[in-house]
C-alpha cells in the first residue's frame, strides 16, 4: 500500500524536557491510524509536528511526499486538520463558517450535504455560542473535511459528543477511508480506537511502546478470555486450573478467581475443570480481552494530569 506520512525518529523537546523522544512510524492510503496514551505521553505534540504547526527538535516528517514544515498551501490543500482547541467567532453562524472556510480552498465539496450528514441541518443560522459542546465539535470536523482532503488529521474526535453523534462521526470515519483517503486519529477512548483503527499506536513518556492491529496488540499481550468466578469456600485450591491448555494466569483474591487465556472455550474448560474436582463455585462471567486492557497493562492504572 502507498505511504502518505512517513516519519522517522521524530524528536521534539521544550528545554531539558522532551515531549517526543524518537517516534517512527508509516501512514497508508486508505488507512484509519490511531494513536493513543495517558496524558502527557506526547499525542498532541506528534501530531501538530505531523500538520506543521510546531517545529520538530530532530528527525524527519514527509506527507503525501512533502515537508509540512515548508510545503505551506501546496500540502494545506491536502489536508484536513481538526485541532483538539479550535475557535471561531461567537457571532459567527454556522453556515457563515462553512460557507467562509469553503472559500479559502481552490476545491471543496457540498458543505450543506457535509453539514447535514453531521446532523448540523438545524443549525445553519445558529450563532457559534449557542451550539452545544458536541455541536461545536461537530463544525470543526465539518471544517476540517469541507474541501475534500487526502489526509485528515483528528486530535480527540468524540470529546463532548453524545453516543449518538459519536457512532455518526464514526459512520463518517469509515466512509472516508472508503474513498480511499486516510485518517490520523488520536482518542481517549480504547473502544473508539479499537473499533476505528486498522493499526494503533500506544505512545507513553514521549515513545511509542506498541504498534499494531489492535487484534495484533491484544494477542500479542497475552489477551483473549477473561473468565471470572467466587467460590463457596475460600481456602479451596484452584492451581489445577493453570494446567488448563491456552490458560496464561490464574489469579485469587479471597473468594474471587481470575483465569485468563486464549481460546474459543475457555470459560467452559474453566467450568469442567472445576466440576471434576468437586469445587463449589457461582457468579461466574466471562468477556473478551480488549484494547483497553493492553493499554492500562503497558501504561499502568494511575492517573496523569
Amino acid at each position: 500500500m502507498e505511504t502518505v506520512l512517513e516519519v522517522r525518529n521524530l524528536q521534539k523537546s521544550y528545554g531539558a524536557t522532551e515531549a517526543v523522544r524518537g517516534v517512527s512510524f508509516e501512514l497508508r492510503r486508505g488507512e484509519i491510524f490511531g494513536m493513543v496514551g495517558p496524558n502527557g505521553a506526547g499525542k498532541t505534540t506528534a501530531i501538530e509536528c505531523l500538520e506543521g504547526l510546531r517545529r520538530p527538535t530532530s528527525g524527519d516528517v514527509r506527507v503525501l511526499g512533502l515537508d509540512p514544515q515548508t510545503a505551506g498551501p501546496a500540502l494545506l490543500e491536502r489536508l484536513g486538520l481538526q485541532l483538539q482547541q479550535s475557535a471561531i467567532p461567537d457571532r459567527m453562524k454556522v453556515w457563515e463558517a462553512l460557507d467562509l472556510f469553503a472559500s479559502f480552498y481552490e476545491k471543496s465539496t457540498d458543505w450543506r450535504a457535509l453539514a447535514e450528514s453531521l446532523g448540523l441541518a438545524e443549525k445553519f443560522n445558529a450563532y457559534f455560542k449557542n451550539l452545544s459542546g458536541g455541536q461545536k465539535q461537530r463544525v470543526f470536523i465539518a471544517l476540517a473535511l469541507i474541501h475534500d482532503p487526502e489526509v485528515v488529521f483528528l486530535d480527540e474526535i468524540s470529546t463532548g459528543l453524545d453516543p449518538q453523534a459519536r457512532r455518526a462521526i464514526w459512520d463518517l470515519i469509515f466512509k472516508i477511508r472508503e474513498q480511499g483517503k486516510s485518517v490520523f486519529l488520536t482518542t481517549h477512548f480504547m473502544d473508539e480506537a479499537q473499533t476505528l483503527c486498522d493499526r494503533v499506536a500506544i505512545m507513553d513518556h514521549g515513545r511509542i511502546i506498541a504498534l499494531d492491529s489492535p487484534n495484533a496488540l491484544i494477542q500479542q499481550n497475552r489477551g483473549g478470555e477473561r473468565v471470572e468466578l467466587e467460590l463457596e469456600h475460600p481456602g479451596a485450591d484452584v492451581g489445577f486450573l493453570s494446567a488448563i491448555p491456552g490458560v496464561a494466569s490464574v489469579t485469587r483474591d479471597g473468594k474471587r478467581v481470575e483465569v485468563r487465556g486464549v481460546g474459543g472455550r475457555l470459560v467452559s474448560a474453566v467450568v469442567r475443570a472445576l466440576d471434576a474436582n468437586q469445587i463449589d463455585y457461582y457468579n461466574v462471567s466471562s468477556a473478551r480481552a480488549t484494547l483497553e486492557d493492553v493499554f492500562l497493562k503497558l501504561t499502568g492504572r494511575a492517573l496523569r494530569d
